[in-house]
């Protein structure tokens, strides 16, 4: 059953950006509420990068919220389109993607996009379906409805053109072509990142020259990585992968600035507004970051893995970092194979200055105060092997890492 505007809304416009507009979202839903019939919610996907992130993620979240509220999704595989590829943001054109690339893509694309959405509760469509039918007679009409002065109020375009570097005429029909998917689905509302105002937009335009009704166009924030600086993305190391491991996933988020919680909250969980007022007014009452932190990394993990696993990655991380308070930057020792056990790596902890004498380190070991992986180091352990990625503590403050070559 399909609740009321007043339930609906605040879902709706948790941790979004931008919205056009908000008027119009009340009169859809209320209508949807009346008749009891769902909104066509549409997301469209370039099928070029196909490894998803929680920065991707932060919009099928929020389509997964509509999703719960009755509303149904589709999602629009952009293989015609792909052929052009997006130029937002790009400082040059995109070399087309071949169909087998695509194809390829897009296969990706949907094993990880349900991991968030409802398989039974969405429909996947390829806008080949339509676009690859237009006659040329229809393209001129659909070219005819935005003018080249519009398409460069685009900042890459414009910043293109101002630099003197090529804009091919087929890149501006990537956003018509887009916003044709909209006049083709009679989409109600259309999500995007901030990234694709433009792109999004142009759906409103195409329907109101088709004469249907508007979509509402919904804008979500970009998500900072882990630096807590540029935003979330592989090339820059600073993500979380939605098909991560559980124990690396929990650990990332483990490692995300305090000063993030609250958007990470918003943007990667599905969680109700109400819940979220009640995370502010605790890190306002002085709570501390690292417990809440617990918590959002239990939620956002087992979105993606389940809560047997989830328990698990906890329990991982517990016993890993936080019961033998590891850190996580930790300077490296390189060591020769052949001469890496303890008893021979003895002279290097000197040379760094990481104990005094073998007597010290001994004496050390005698008193409890040296752990190796964790664990207390025993005399008689001084034999055993060292491979790459273990770690000695020396007291509480001294800590080195191996890397055997």
């Amino acid at each position: 059953m399909i609740q009321n505007p007043e339930v609906q809304m605040p879902i709706m416009l948790k941790g979004v950006h931008t919205i056009v507009d908000e008027g119009e979202l009340y009169d859809k839903l209320k209508r949807s509420f009346d008749e009891q019939k769902p909104l066509t919610i549409k997301l469209g996907l370039d099928p070029s990068a196909p490894d998803i992130h929680l920065g991707h993620a932060v919009v099928l979240r929020k389509i997964k919220q509509m999703q719960d509220l009755g509303h149904h999704v589709v999602i629009i595989i952009g293989n015609f389109t792909g052929r052009i590829g997006d130029p937002t943001g790009k400082k040059k054109g995109r070399a087309a993607l071949g169909d087998e690339q695509v194809k390829a893509n897009a296969q990706t694309y949907c094993e990880q996009i349900f991991k968030v959405l409802t398989p039974e509760k969405t429909t996947v469509r390829f806008n080949s379906e339509w676009l690859s039918k237009l006659t040329f007679e229809e393209v001129m009409k659909l070219a005819a409805t935005t003018s080249v002065a519009r398409m460069l109020e685009r900042d890459d375009f414009q910043n293109r053109y101002q630099n003197q570097t090529p804009i091919g005429i087929h890149e501006f029909f990537y956003p018509l072509m887009q916003g044709y998917d909209s006049v083709e689905l009679q989409a109600d509302i259309e999500l995007g990142g901030t990234d694709q105002t433009f792109n999004v937009l142009m759906g409103r335009t195409l329907q109101k020259h088709w004469g249907l009704e508007k979509q509402v166009a919904i804008f979500m924030p970009l998500l900072e990585g882990l630096d807590g600086v540029e935003k979330m993305s592989k090339s820059l190391g600073n993500y979380i992968g939605v098909q991560e491991a559980p124990e690396v996933m929990f650990k990332k988020v483990m490692e995300v600035p305090d000063e993030l919680i609250v958007k990470y909250f918003e943007l990667a969980t599905d969680e109700h507004p109400d819940m979220v007022e009640k995370i502010k007014n605790r890190l306002a009452d002085g709570e501390n970051p690292r417990d809440i932190k617990l918590t959002l990394a239990n939620i956002i993990t087992k979105l993606y893995h389940g809560s047997e696993e989830t328990a698990k990655a906890q329990e991982f991380f517990e016993t890993a970092f936080q019961k033998k308070q590891i850190p996580d930057e930790i300077p490296i020792m390189t060591i020769q194979q052949g001469q890496n056990t303890i008893d021979h790596i003895i002279p290097n902890l000197v040379e760094a200055q990481l104990i005094k004498s073998k007597s010290e380190f001994l004496r050390l070991i005698a008193q409890k105060g040296v752990s190796f992986n964790g664990e207390k180091l025993e005399k008689e352990g001084m034999a055993q092997g060292i491979i790459s990625g273990d770690v000695l503590q020396i007291g509480k403050k001294r800590f080195v890492k191996f890397s055997i070559v």
